[in-house]
């Protein structure tokens, strides 16, 4: 990790950077409802109190390419409060609008004598000077051709007992001053990883190379208490299987002070819920759970022949327990099955579950929607579009984006679209706004995956043009989650503060299994192409999803692993 890994740079980069602008929401963030600490300014985490530095000063930047939007910047943060220090240095890719944060941090001065440095002699700062600073990286060699300034990469030495958490970088050689930024004691931080990698200068120079990557906590999800600082991660030469040489922060604090309360919930929904539209050609929509009863949906027990209704609020249904294929929800047995197959819009609602999320330093709402019935899945290859009469589709589906505010201010800070096994985070600045902070998500025809723009996006090869795909289109089809929600879960507030509804404690299948021969629909799919297209198709279909190979009916919210753990990026 340390010692300087320099190159001849002055080939490869650019220095005259284009700075982006600042990015800010369409509209101001509304006046908040009262109560305990949420949209405060700080944050208590036990022994230090956090706050977000969103303002910076550009340091150095580089550029691999001639494009100069693709460079990268590197930042100072500046404007920090007095009695509080920054924790590192920001970095991001100059094709996005400036909009990051660092933790600016104080320690919190105890009122109890016997917690003071005067009467505990175990006592030790929570914050404390480097003692000094490694040059982990720069580009400049020494050489007379190297022209301009360069960048170096500074790593914080910490007092024993103590670590950094995060870089500094400058324009000149000399070391930065010990008042730069703090180091934490090491009880109050926790393990990071590196992820999302912003600049990687292995291939101009892969004998001398250097990557910048984004950090978060290892420990995330509704009760991690890993609490990210917002500040880069950089090597010359760590692999991924390396602990990382900084540390984020951990929240001690057990009251989770600054979550919102219900009323801030609702008032968080009804200034950013967004519009999901269906597409236009959309034939399976959504509806509410209780019309999905109402209208005849049968519960299933394994070696009975007759299904059982279910009442409204699903309280005949078999609540806890795990998914073990004694029961299972299927759509009525009589006439109302093809129309219940296609939903209804006017009942549609978004389920939304509010929890923690990075130590309890932002709110994750996740917004769960619900379709009576997945539709059959349409293939690309090529120019070809092929429609599966079968492959893909199921009883019941459960799909789900989520907000993530930030709750220093209770602004949004990015939306998590969920699509199929996987998801994507997408950043404010890359949103469609409908009305004013009300962000637009797109679902998928047929299969219902979430997604930030309209478009046709394909799950599979992009090499061989060959996958599934999902198209996303704009229509009269809609659901307003501003008005249109019911929150059925919120286990931070405590007992008795949101009834969570009966079907949520249904941990089984929503929906029947069925094994059919995909093969034969998958083998005319193969022969109606070009002989190498073909063989190549025949390969990938063995990568498919298992669910494109019979119809096995989803479980509900509460079992999907992104309620308890972060979203799955």
């Amino acid at each position: 990790m340390s010692g300087c890994k320099c190159f001849h740079w002055s080939s490869v980069v650019n220095f005259s950077q284009p700075q982006p602008q600042t990015f800010s929401l369409p509209t101001p963030i509304t006046q908040w409802p009262e109560g305990q600490g949420f949209a405060s300014g700080t944050i208590n985490l036990g022994e230090i109190e956090v706050l977000l530095i969103t303002k910076f000063e550009f340091v150095w930047g580089c550029n691999l390419l001639k494009d100069k939007k693709k460079g990268v910047s590197f930042y100072k943060p500046i404007g920090v409060p007095k009695g509080y220090f920054s924790l590192g240095h920001y970095c991001q890719s100059n094709d996005k609008p400036l909009k990051g944060f660092v933790f600016g941090a104080r320690e919190v001065v105890s009122p109890e004598p016997e917690n003071s440095c005067f009467c505990n002699p175990d006592y030790s700062p929570a914050l404390l000077k480097p003692l000094d600073y490694a040059l982990i990286w720069s580009p400049d060699d020494g050489s007379q051709e190297n022209h301009g300034e360069c960048g170096y990469f500074w790593l914080p030495q910490p007092p024993e007992g103590y670590k950094a958490l995060g870089f500094v970088v400058t324009k000149k050689p000399e070391k930065p001053e010990l008042e730069e930024v703090r180091c934490v004691r090491a009880n109050l931080t926790d393990q990071c990883e590196a992820y999302c990698l912003i600049l990687n200068t292995s291939s101009k120079s892969p004998q001398k190379p250097f990557a910048v990557w984004k950090t978060r906590p290892q420990d995330r999800g509704m009760h991690g208490k890993g609490v990210s600082v917002g500040t880069l991660f950089c090597s010359s030469n760590w692999t991924s299987q390396e602990e990382l040489h900084i540390a984020c922060l951990k929240n001690l604090n057990p009251t989770l002070h600054a979550m919102p309360n219900l009323g801030q919930i609702h008032a968080l929904i009804r200034h950013y819920g967004p519009t999901v539209f269906f597409h236009p050609r959309e034939v399976f929509l959504p509806s509410s759970v209780s019309w999905f009863f109402e209208n005849g949906a049968l519960l299933h027990r394994s070696g009975a022949s007759v299904g059982e209704t279910i009442d409204a609020a699903g309280s005949n249904l078999p609540c806890g327990g795990t998914n073990d294929g004694e029961y299972w929800i299927d759509l009525p047995s009589d006439d109302r099955r093809e129309r219940v197959k296609h939903g209804n819009l006017e009942s549609a609602k978004v389920y939304v579950h509010v929890k923690p999320a990075l130590g309890g330093t932002f709110t994750d709402i996740v917004m769960w929607i619900f379709c009576p019935f997945n539709g059959p899945a349409k293939l690309k290859a090529g120019v070809t579009n092929i429609a599966l009469s079968k492959i893909g589709q199921h009883v019941c589906d459960w799909e789900h984006f989520t907000l993530r505010v930030d709750n220093f201010s209770g602004e949004l800070w990015s939306i998590y679209f969920s699509q199929h096994s996987g998801g994507q985070w997408v950043d404010t600045f890359d949103l469609e706004f409908i009305d004013g902070n009300k962000a637009i998500v797109y679902a998928s025809k047929s299969g219902h995956a979430s997604f930030p723009h309209r478009g046709s996006y394909i799950q599979g090869s992009s090499k061989l043009g060959f996958g599934v795909r999902n198209d996303a289109a704009h229509s009269n089809y809609y659901v307003d989650s501003s008005i249109q929600y019911e929150i059925v879960a919120a286990e931070y507030l405590g007992d008795g503060i949101v009834s969570e509804p009966c079907w949520l404690q249904y941990m089984r299948k929503w929906g029947p299994p069925i094994v059919y021969d995909s093969r034969t629909e998958l083998n005319k799919v193969i022969s109606s192409l070009p002989l190498m297209l073909g063989l190549s198709v025949k390969k990938f279909f063995d990568k498919f999803p298992v669910e494109l190979y019979g119809e096995d009916g989803p479980t509900g919210p509460k079992e999907k692993n992104n309620w308890v753990g972060d979203e799955r990026c």
